[in-house]
């Protein structure tokens, strides 16, 4: 992976991060995953547990103030 991907489930926690986050970082994909689901799976397969969440290029997983758990977004 070469940029990191932040993945939020559009709730206001997730949306506040997502401003903070595009502010620090530089070379970010930003994911919805409560409107775009069918990523949900590639989320999981990338560590994620809650989110909002940032996956760096390196593949490590960074948890960001609790917004939803997985098993919440996906009902």
């Amino acid at each position: 992976m070469s940029k990191s991907i932040f993945y939020h489930a559009g709730c206001p926690v997730c949306v506040s991060a997502e401003h903070d986050i595009l502010n620090l970082v530089k070379d970010v994909e930003v994911v919805n995953i409560g409107e775009d689901r069918f990523r949900i799976a590639e989320a999981q397969k990338a560590g994620i547990q809650s989110v909002p969440a940032l996956v760096t290029p390196n593949g490590n997983v960074l948890h960001i103030n609790f917004g939803a758990s997985m098993a919440d977004v996906i009902g």
